[in-house]
């Protein structure tokens, strides 16, 4: 996915580390990136979860490191569209994949009777139903 950036270049969208206050590493976030200025910013659609990921952390928080794509699905879609090892699956393919994952384990947390781990499990097909268009877009 690309859009064009303010000194006339291409944006591309690339998998970067966000260093929030010093002590935390957030990886695998995407980010619009030029290659021409260097010129840097939040893919728009994954903006508002890392903020509340970085609120939850709080002013002052603990040395750690996060993966983003682990919190996110657009971000774990990128992030495996990216990979070397899947590079022989069409992007269709890898949504299709992480979907039956998630049924999967929506299925096993229903069954298990958890309302959070359901919730949550919830709130990660719903992300992938959000933005499957912009999914299917990356490679195009």
């Amino acid at each position: 996915m690309q859009k064009p950036c303010a000194c006339g270049h291409v944006m591309s969208v690339k998998l970067r580390t966000v260093i929030y206050s010093k002590s935390v590493e957030i990886e695998h976030v995407p980010v619009y990136s030029c290659e021409a200025c260097k010129h840097s910013e939040i893919f728009q659609e994954v903006k508002e979860e890392l903020k509340q990921c970085i609120e939850g952390l709080g002013s002052a928080p603990a040395k750690q490191v996060l993966q983003f794509n682990e919190l996110n699905e657009l971000a774990h879609i990128i992030y495996v569209v990216s990979d070397k090892e899947y590079i022989h699956l069409t992007v269709r393919d890898i949504v299709e994949e992480r979907i039956n994952q998630l049924l999967d384990l929506l299925l096993i947390s229903q069954s298990a009777g958890d309302v959070a781990w359901t919730a949550e499990i919830r709130s990660r097909l719903a992300q992938i139903s959000r933005h499957a268009v912009k999914a299917n877009d990356l490679i195009g």
